[in-house]
């Protein structure tokens, strides 16, 4: 009997420490693990009109949700970018064992620093920061007409192709056009008819 203890308490004491490993790398990275809900990653997928065997890179990859769903459901190839080790290593396990080789990877990488040249559309959680430290390095890889949708946070010189403010996505198209959202909010109203005042 006291073995059996033992052992659950070893059990438990592993999982603990894998679970606050799990939430506590990626803060050293920049942002804490913060899953996507479903139905944002599928909104954010159809307003980016990401399309069958289009290569979509996930910038922080966290769980895989976003490559699997962008496989899964869009026929796209994927590949997850992603610095902590425990969350890259899951990934690649559900990329073992759901049989995805063919069309998803993950690659252990920060980034800032990654080559996604190849990319048709990027997906990427950021803060604002990271926003900002970013924006230079997309406009200067990524070829005329990838899509990039960012979640959460927008790229303050960039200006929006399209922006959904309920699941606060932001959608751009390279190059990216310059004025951010204020230029982008101008654009989109300027037709709106204003109601008269009479304040005489």
């Amino acid at each position: 009997m006291n073995q059996i203890l033992f052992i659950l308490i070893y059990i438990i004491a592993i999982l603990s420490l894998l679970y606050a490993l799990w939430m506590m790398i990626p803060v050293f990275y920049g942002l804490p693990w913060v899953p996507t809900a479903k139905d944002r990653v599928r909104k954010a997928l159809k307003m980016a009109e990401l399309c069958p065997d289009e290569l979509l890179y996930d910038l922080g990859a966290g769980d895989g949700r976003i490559l699997f769903m962008a496989e899964e459901e869009f026929g796209a190839r994927a590949v997850g970018i992603e610095a902590s080790f425990l969350q890259y290593l899951f990934i690649k396990a559900r990329i073992f064992f759901g049989g995805k080789q063919a069309k998803i990877h993950a690659r252990r990488e920060n980034f800032y620093r990654s080559d996604i040249r190849d990319a048709d559309v990027v997906f990427a959680y950021l803060t604002s920061e990271q926003a900002i430290h970013l924006q230079d390095n997309l406009a200067k890889q990524l070829k005329s007409g990838v899509r990039v949708i960012a979640v959460s946070a927008d790229f303050p010189d960039w200006k929006p192709i399209a922006f959904d403010e309920g699941y606060l996505l932001f959608l751009y198209e390279m190059p990216p056009q310059k004025g951010g959202m204020m230029a982008y909010f101008a654009e989109r109203d300027k037709d709106v008819d204003l109601p008269y005042l009479d304040i005489s």
